[in-house]
């Protein structure tokens, strides 16, 4: 006769939980880094490509004009790029922060799965931002390394704003993921936040030339904008951008405010969503 084994004592199963309940953040990021793998080769051929092509074509080809009629000083490409590096920072947090969260509530609820087991609301949430810089990070440093093979870093600690366009990313990201979190059913909204709301980011933040180069009555869009203060920091540790200090500073604490508001409103939103 074979022995039935015995049922996991209660000890057992807490013990069995505290692993998950330690590092369920990690677990969280670690599930939504390997689901990358579906695309991975689209992801690393762009993460290259793209600042290659835009870099080629603003520095050869409109730089040139441009610094022909400056008539020197600082040339166009060194003035552009932080821009570029902290838009591509803020492209891959639009793609991170939408549909992933619509997927993880709705189309493969895999959220509440993860909230069946020992892992929190709130794990999920750090999980799916960790995830989003594991992308962040790596984009923006390679758009770094084309900078310097394009001269387009002239600063010794030019590499800084590697950091300033991450965080820039995050900052639009956790502002988005609130919303993104709270979306039952899918009528368009995430075109609309890339139509409405990155798109017009991306062209009124002094992207391309000076904010104060717009009329009075759009300047406002770029004094709200995390990708402005993004860029402007970036412009700083680049080339040297002369602005006064507190100016700086306000900069990096809006980026930090903002990612604070967003993280733990959307903190408030999962842990209610997946409590019903």
């Amino acid at each position: 006769m074979t022995a039935v084994s015995a049922l996991p004592t209660r000890q057992a199963l807490i013990a069995a939980g505290e692993r998950p309940r330690r590092f369920g953040s990690w677990y969280v990021a670690e599930h939504r880094i390997r689901s990358m793998r579906a695309y991975a080769t689209t992801l690393i051929v762009t993460s290259f490509a793209n600042p290659a092509v835009y870099l080629f074509a603003l520095g050869i080809g409109l730089g040139s004009l441009v610094n022909r009629s400056s008539g020197g000083g600082l040339g166009y490409l060194a003035f552009v790029a932080p821009a570029l590096i902290a838009s591509a920072a803020v492209t891959v947090a639009g793609e991170e922060f939408t549909y992933p969260m619509m997927m993880g509530f709705k189309w493969n609820p895999i959220f509440f799965a993860m909230n069946a087991a020992p892992i929190s609301a709130y794990q999920i949430v750090n999980g799916m931002v960790i995830a989003a810089l594991a992308r962040i990070l790596p984009t923006a440093a390679v758009y770094f390394v084309i900078m310097v093979l394009f001269g387009a870093a002239p600063s010794g600690v030019a590499v800084v704003q590697v950091l300033t366009a991450a965080l820039t990313g995050l900052a639009v990201g956790l502002v988005i993921m609130p919303y993104t979190a709270s979306i039952e059913e899918d009528k368009g909204q995430m075109a609309m936040i890339q139509r409405f709301g990155i798109l017009p980011m991306f062209l009124f933040s002094g992207t391309f030339f000076p904010l104060t180069q717009l009329p009075v009555g759009l300047q406002w869009i770029g004094w709200i904008s995390p990708l402005w203060h993004g860029t402007q920091l970036g412009r700083v540790f680049n080339y040297g951008m002369v602005e006064p200090a507190w100016l700086t500073v306000i900069h990096l604490v809006y980026l930090l405010a903002l990612c604070a508001v967003g993280w733990r409103l959307a903190r408030r939103v999962f842990a209610r969503r997946l409590n019903k």
